[in-house]
């Protein structure tokens, strides 16, 4: 396979995949009605941010496949994803702050696991994962504002 084309679908995965999500979700009333901090963004932030951050990922995702595609750091990259999709249900759908909390704590672990796996033999990678933990660190601390104070 190209590398050009693995890029590409590693994008499309990501990007698709939190569209997807995206659009199937709505965040109306319920969200509204919540009792959340004083450092929540605006909401035209959140499609912006995670926008850049499925790009870094994927774009990590696709250069770790293509340098060591059974590793346990591609295999973190896969675990990484995945909790980051279900976020979304979990939280906005099943209206769960508190086990939300739990996915988003594992999704944290699991970035900054791959952040260590790649950080010697691709830099690179791991660097372009380094926004996506800061921005889940603090999307950490916001859910668990939300379900301490909910």
């Amino acid at each position: 396979m190209s590398t050009w084309i693995t890029y590409g679908l590693f994008l499309l995965v990501t990007l698709g995949g939190g569209l997807l999500i995206g659009s199937q979700t709505d965040t109306g009333t319920w969200y509204q009605s919540l009792n959340k901090p004083s450092f929540t963004p605006p909401n035209w932030l959140f499609p912006v941010a995670w926008t850049i951050l499925y790009v870094l990922v994927g774009i990590a995702g696709a250069r770790t496949f293509l340098r060591a595609p059974t590793s346990a750091a591609m295999g973190i990259w896969v675990v990484q994803l995945l909790l980051n999709f279900a976020w979304t249900p979990v939280f906005f759908m099943a209206h769960r702050p508190s086990q939300a909390l739990i996915v988003i704590g594992l999704l944290l672990i699991s970035i900054l696991a791959f952040i260590i796996l790649r950080w010697t033999p691709d830099r690179i990678a791991a660097i372009l994962f380094l926004p996506y933990a800061v921005w889940v660190a603090y999307a950490t601390a916001l859910n668990a504002t939300i379900a301490v104070n909910n």
